[in-house]
């Protein structure tokens, strides 16, 4: 694979990462809440799910939604649901946020299991993610060449943009939540969670493009 393609490549994926969605806005509240030690745990579950939704679009899955309807709605509302329910927890908080600068243990709020788990079944339950690798990643593949190599770098590089990027949030929510009261960081988790039921309701209406 050419450097200029993994360049380009790199390029575009930095901005669809950076551009605010469930997992970095996870990355962001884990940060405020927990810490940047345990929302890493959360960044390593949505890493992992990168895997998973690349090779699942290297062995055709994608492919198999976009035909689908059934399949593609399936998956659609389980993500849905998902999101909806990480969005209303947040936007119950009574004091996490200050519990967890208080106490700065899993008490206070989520194992790292639990972090990782969140973040891993936000991303691989949303079809949108599947549409857009099937659509995006053979533009840089190069069918004269063994393919699954080529999907196996790209998937590193997405990988490690999509950590590093989560990471910067991650600093971003745990620095921001220091120089807030605790009525302001309670405002800022609930604010994470009205975006995430947004996300919700949008996932819930998205169609897949017809022919």
């Amino acid at each position: 694979m050419q450097t200029v393609t993994l360049l380009a490549f790199a390029a575009v994926s930095f901005v669809g990462i950076a551009t605010p969605g469930p997992t970095v806005l996870l990355a962001m509240t884990n940060g405020s809440r927990f810490g940047i030690r345990r929302a890493a745990a959360g960044m390593l579950g949505a890493v992992l799910s990168d895997f998973v939704l690349i090779g699942a679009v290297a062995i055709g899955l994608g492919a198999l939604l976009a035909a689908s309807e059934f399949w593609f709605s399936a998956l659609k509302y389980v993500g849905a649901a998902y999101l909806a329910f990480l969005g209303v927890m947040m936007l119950r908080s009574k004091g996490t946020i200050d519990a967890a600068l208080k106490q700065g243990d899993a008490a206070a709020g989520g194992t790292p299991f639990s972090i990782a788990l969140k973040s891993f079944l936000v991303a691989v339950t949303n079809p949108k993610g599947y549409l857009f690798f099937s659509a995006f990643l053979p533009q840089f593949i190069d069918p004269t060449s063994p393919q699954a190599a080529q999907y196996a770098v790209l998937a590193l590089v997405f990988a490690s943009l999509d950590f590093v990027i989560m990471f910067a949030y991650a600093v971003f929510g745990s620095q921001a939540v220091r120089f807030l009261k605790t009525k302001g960081a309670l405002w800022l988790e609930r604010a994470c969670g009205g975006a995430l039921l947004a996300l919700a309701g949008s996932l819930a209406l998205y169609r897949r493009a017809t022919v």
